[in-house]
């Protein structure tokens, strides 16, 4: 579990709650369900409409990863690249395939494979540029989801703030009906607010952060099979990769 994240949200509640508090305000005042069905469905119908459904699904299974701790393995696959390239300096490409059966990562099973099966460096590059641009593609079109819902979230809120509005002025005649609709007006604004800059575009900022990482893992490994392949000394095997480290 990703505690930071998870306390930032509380954090970020927790603010909006106390301070109404604070300010002698009734923390129920904040809860309108007309307000939040306003924002959040029209919110999710606007990002259904810009976005492909394989797109939208995708985001959604990428939420999970905002609150899981990601471990950061590139000292480790170092540890292991260096590994490698010295079996194959000494014994041959061939070698490395008692190392198959350990490696659980596809990506990185699929290199060692390649190099195993004696296909050109070259071709090797090529098939991972492809695979490269295609992962950083779907990568992008899921947190666009996320970027695209923080930016129509606050337009609801001003759309249902009118829509409130359009209520207090069609019940002028009935002072009792005033106040509901008054607080939709403001409450949607809240919710549009709010959940565009504390949930929305924080949760795509930080999955752009991990496919940042993760993108520059795979960089690293590419650039590692081109040191084997050419059976580089480990030492500057080491070096060469050390500054994916940074």
């Amino acid at each position: 579990m990703d505690w930071g994240s998870v306390a930032g949200l509380l954090l970020a509640l927790a603010g909006i709650l106390i301070g109404q508090a604070l300010e002698g305000g009734r923390i129920g005042s904040l809860v309108q369900p007309a307000s939040f069905i306003i924002v959040m469905l029209g919110t999710l119908g606007a990002v259904l409409l810009q976005s492909k459904l394989s797109n939208f699904m995708r985001a959604m299974q990428k939420l999970a990863l905002v609150f899981v701790r990601q471990v950061d393995d590139r000292n480790e696959l170092l540890s292991r690249v260096t590994l490698w390239s010295m079996v194959a300096r000494k014994r041959g490409l061939i070698s490395l395939e008692s190392f198959l059966e350990e490696e659980s990562d596809p990506f990185i099973y699929k290199g060692l494979r390649l190099l195993i099966d004696g296909v050109p460096i070259e071709t090797i590059k090529e098939i991972y540029n492809t695979e490269l641009y295609q992962y950083g593609e779907l990568e992008r079109s899921a947190i666009k989801v996320w970027d695209s819902a923080g930016g129509y979230a606050p337009t609801l809120g001003i759309l249902g703030a009118v829509v409130g509005l359009i209520h207090v002025m069609e019940n002028l005649s009935e002072p009792s009906m005033l106040g509901s609709g008054i607080a939709v007006a403001f409450v949607a604004t809240i919710y549009g607010v709010g959940f565009a800059n504390l949930v929305f575009i924080p949760i795509a900022n930080k999955l752009k952060v991990i496919s940042q990482a993760q993108m520059v893992k795979r960089e690293m490994f590419v650039e590692a099979l081109s040191c084997i392949y050419y059976r580089e000394n480990s030492m500057l095997v080491a070096e060469r990769l050390s500054s994916y480290l940074v």
